[in-house]
């Protein structure tokens, strides 16, 4: 149902098609299949019928995605001759946990609406009144005309005969089929191998992978409720995640509608009037309208009949209860709202969700007086207002902002909200975007607040979970967060910087080179050396074998000049063409720039993409085998992932090994809102063998000189207190500056209203004296030339004494 965000690195995942078990007979069923057919309708384009084709929709009973590629779905009538064949028509793609997959078929004459986009189509004219479908691991025709001999062909995954078809599972075929009704599974898609008990006749409710139903919403349509009927919005939302009433029609849900939604994922929520009195059971509930525009308004009073469905936006997340393919009858208009549940520090808990030990927590009852989730869970879809948040994610391309309810959870110095370790989740943080489109949030900073209340309906979606969908935004009340500029080096400090610049390349707009030139020239006063992640090829994302990146370097150091600061040189490897991760086409790499005036760099030749850069002792100490290098760049850690870089520097007489880092993102992990619980963190497992490649070799370079001043920094997409950095710092050979920050700043990107830390600085036992500063001028800012705040450190490289 909901749109897909496009280009967020840190959520972008493949899908692992990996199948869990559900109780189906191997005579029916792969041992670990999850996908079984969820509705068959052979009426569409019949005389008396609505919809225009037949279909066939498949659903995922399990816990991850069911890849269909090289499946098939097939078709015999149901009281096959002996001239009769399976007819086929293959499939692709997946469908995900808890999802609808779509299979169109033959079109007929009649019917007037039109099947939602199908997922993929055959030309099967199939019987309304009986006939055999069978999904099929292949596309080879089946042979079988029996139940006998179709329960021992194990190319069968899941098997339904309806009306009088010879071949079906368990006692006997579906009754019911008709022009006007399908035959479809129950609420929990079970499978006890009996047709006839498993699936039901009813209307016809089609959806697709995308959620989409053929369905409207309006007053006076055509079979549109006319009484109330006995199913009330707390009994589809129920006591746990899950609806108890998934996958079933109901008929005549009373409601007043509280918020209307036209673009993106079209619908409205409705809201009873008359709650239960249970606290976990929400009495609201998200009607969606697929395609056509929802002709209802806020305040109408209205009775919907529909089919109940969990709507997963993404792996991993928890699911949104719905009705789909609504049909909606306008009682009368103009009625007041239910008041509305006030969310704030008091009513929100401290603790963020119960535990399941990594596994789902859709099956617990909920609690919502003990966590946060179960709270906002327990309100989905309902009326929420919260009073003067303060802002802790500014304003996205995407008219979001976060804020939080709870002022003094965590507070950062500059009015955001730090998310200080896995087992501190910050309960008080929730996105807000506004119902209005002529009315959007308004365009806010970190620490800025939304005076007085801000009212809306409680949703969920893949970024970010839980979120208001606003119908009254508070006021913007600026509390004019600066940008930082640090402090001007010393003759004798040597100040070396990470900057992530977020796929810079050569075909970028001048504005945004400027825009972070002068990040480097002002804001971080023109450091000796900067260590850049994510410098592209010269043409970007084109798929061409383009791996330099002397043009993008050009105008970057150029665009630097002009901001005042001064003419940087630049190293780096190249990488070898597709192998480092990133966007695909643009070949992302670290570079060193370094001012020629203030620093030498010692160039040894010989470094290149596949190379590994060595320690190698002298009677003078460390040095590098080449310079620039790369750490180990053909172990399996750095598959797909940006080796780090490796540079020799002197400054005033003296050797400083800079190590320039970009791991691997956290792509692939299960969101801290998500349904598993604790989420897994399975990009983790590559980071932390990134982090002992770069131990390693920091400690090779203090077993050749236990003095070597060494800087590891970059982009390490984790946090201080994770396992990467833990087995990066191993044996005390580095140290992570952020953690010498007062605990309100350590923190260098926003996410998810969580000002945590990415991007790191760390230093050999060396580096006695030094001063570090993270410079705030991207993450809490809705105007940003890169996601991340550089940092930079000071070092006094012939000073003794301790840090600072």
């Amino acid at each position: 149902m909901h749109i897909a965000r496009p280009g967020s690195a840190l959520l972008a995942a493949a899908v692992a098609v990996t199948l869990s078990v559900t109780a189906l007979p191997a005579a029916f069923a792969a041992p670990s299949s999850s996908a079984v057919i969820s509705e068959v309708y052979g009426g569409g384009g019949n005389s008396g019928a609505t919809l225009t084709r037949d279909f066939i929709e498949l659903a995922n009973a399990g816990q991850t995605a069911f890849g269909l590629s090289g499946y098939s779905v097939q078709y015999l009538p149901g009281t096959p001759s002996a001239g009769s064949l399976w007819q086929v028509s293959p499939l692709s793609g997946a469908v995900a946990p808890g999802g609808r997959y779509l299979v169109a078929q033959a079109a007929g004459t009649g019917g007037t609406v039109a099947l939602p986009t199908a997922d993929a189509t055959g030309t099967v004219a199939m019987s309304a009144t009986s006939g055999t479908v069978a999904l099929v691991s292949g596309t080879t025709p089946l042979t079988c005309k029996t139940a006998a001999d179709c329960a021992a062909d194990t190319r069968i995954v899941d098997l339904v005969g309806y009306g009088s078809a010879v071949v079906r599972e368990g006692s006997g075929p579906v009754p019911g089929a008709s022009a006007t009704a399908s035959v479809a599974r129950g609420a929990s898609l079970a499978d006890t191998d009996d047709n006839a008990a498993d699936l039901t006749a009813g209307g016809p409710t089609p959806v697709n992978t995308a959620g989409e139903t053929s369905g409207g919403s309006g007053p006076g349509e055509p079979g549109g409720p006319t009484e109330p009927g006995t199913v009330r919005v707390h009994d589809i939302q129920g006591t746990t995640r899950l609806s108890p009433l998934a996958g079933q029609p109901v008929t005549g849900v009373p409601g007043v509608v509280t918020g209307v939604r036209t673009s993106g994922s079209r619908g409205f929520w409705i809201q009873d009037t008359a709650p239960d009195g249970d606290d976990r059971t929400s009495e609201g509930l998200f009607v969606y309208t697929g395609s056509s525009a929802p002709a209802v308004a806020v305040g109408d009073s209205v009775l919907v009949s529909g089919k109940v469905a969990e709507y997963y936006p993404a792996t991993g997340a928890q699911s949104l209860t719905q009705i789909t393919a609504p049909l909606t009858t306008v009682l009368s208009s103009g009625n007041p709202l239910p008041e509305a549940v006030v969310l704030d520090a008091t009513s929100v808990p401290d603790a963020y969700v119960p535990s399941a030990g990594g596994a789902s927590v859709e099956g617990l009852a909920l609690e919502p007086s003990a966590y946060a989730l179960d709270l906002y869970e327990s309100l989905e879809g309902a009326r929420v207002t919260m009073a003067d948040t303060r802002v802790t994610g500014a304003t996205t391309a995407y008219d979001e902002v976060w804020v939080t309810v709870k002022p003094k959870e965590n507070p950062t110095r500059r009015g955001g909200t730090l998310y200080a370790s896995y087992e501190d989740q910050n309960t008080g943080r929730l996105k807000v975007m506004s119902l209005d489109p002529a009315r959007p949030v308004p365009v806010a900073n970190v620490g800025d607040v939304l005076s007085g209340a801000t009212t809306g309906v409680v949703d969920y979606a893949s970024y970010g979970g839980y979120n208001v969908q606003a119908t009254e935004l508070g006021t913007l009340q600026d509390k004019g967060l600066k940008r930082e500029v640090t402090r001007k080096q010393k003759r004798k400090e040597l100040a070396v910087a990470t900057y992530n610049v977020e796929n810079l390349d050569a075909a970028d707009a001048q504005d945004k080179f400027d825009t972070l030139a002068q990040g480097v020239a002002v804001n971080l006063s023109s450091p000796d050396i900067v260590s850049l992640e994510e410098i592209q090829d010269d043409n970007g994302a084109v798929n061409d074998g383009t791996v330099g990146s002397e043009a993008t370097l050009k105008r970057f150091t150029d665009a630097i000049v002009a901001a005042g600061g001064p003419r940087y040189s630049w190293r780096y490897v190249a990488p070898e063409d597709g192998k480092d991760g990133g966007e695909p086409g643009g070949n992302i790499r670290n570079v060193f720039l370094f001012d020629p005036d203030r620093v030498e760099f010692v160039d040894r030749p010989g470094g290149d993409a596949t190379t590994a850069v060595e320690a190698v002792r002298t009677r003078k100490g460390a040095a590098l085998s080449v310079s620039p290098g790369r750490i180990n760049p053909t172990s399996t850690a750095w598959d797909s992932s940006r080796k780090p870089l490796v540079g020799e520097f002197r400054f005033r007489g003296e050797s400083v090994f800079v190590i320039a880092n970009h791991f691997a993102s956290k792509g692939g992990d299960q969101p801290l809102h998500g349904r598993y619980q604790e989420p897994a963190r399975s990009s983790e497992t590559q980071r932390v063998r990134q982090a002992a490649e770069v131990n390693d070799f920091v400690t090779s370079l203090l077993k050749a000189d236990k003095s070597a001043r060494v800087v590891a920094l970059g982009d390490l997409n984790d946090f201080a207190f994770s396992p990467t950095v833990r087995t990066l710092t191993g044996g005390k050979v580095l140290k992570p500056l952020i953690t010498t920050l007062p605990a309100r700043e350590q923190y260098s990107y926003v996410y998810d209203g969580n000002s945590q830390t990415l991007d790191h600085i760390l230093t050999s036992p060396a580096v006695r004296r030094f001063d570090y500063d993270v410079v705030h001028i991207n993450a809490e800012f809705a105007d940003q030339a890169s996601d991340h705040d550089p940092q930079i450190v000071r070092i006094d490289v012939k000073g003794g004494g301790h840090g600072h």
